[in-house]
């Protein structure tokens, strides 16, 4: 009998079409469960089942921000999730700002900076860390 190995669960939540079909098959070929969410307020929903290990988080997306989904899952007044977020962004921000969001993600890629290769080596060791 093989061991019960638990797949990390991803919720991606991107609305570039392009890069989330590039992330989804660089982490599904990786061994993650990938399911991608293109809207804010689906990926608010999606995410509040709590049925992830990890959220991929763009900030720029149509009907919430990226923002307002962190905030309304990190607030304490809410159930709390037991994922971990990472904040995906291209959106330039101030110092200031980039530090009030990582006090509440666990962690902040720039995806200019990061091929989906990368970030599959990132998740491998952030999931491990």
């Amino acid at each position: 009998m093989e061991p019960d190995i638990k797949q990390t669960k991803i919720l991606c939540v991107e609305d570039e079409h392009f890069i989330s079909e590039l992330y989804n098959r660089a982490l599904t070929k990786a061994g993650y469960d990938v399911k991608t969410v293109l809207d804010g307020v689906e990926a608010l929903k999606e995410a509040q089942t709590d049925e992830y290990d990890i959220i991929l988080l763009d900030i720029m997306l149509p009907n919430m921000t990226g923002l307002d989904i962190l905030d309304k899952l990190r607030n304490p007044a809410e159930p709390q999730i037991k994922a971990k977020i990472i904040i995906a962004t291209n959106l330039e921000q101030s110092e200031e700002n980039r530090l009030a969001v990582e006090e509440k993600a666990d962690a902040y890629v720039v995806k200019a900076e990061m091929t989906p290769r990368q970030l599959v080596e990132f998740l491998d060791q952030f999931k491990t860390a």
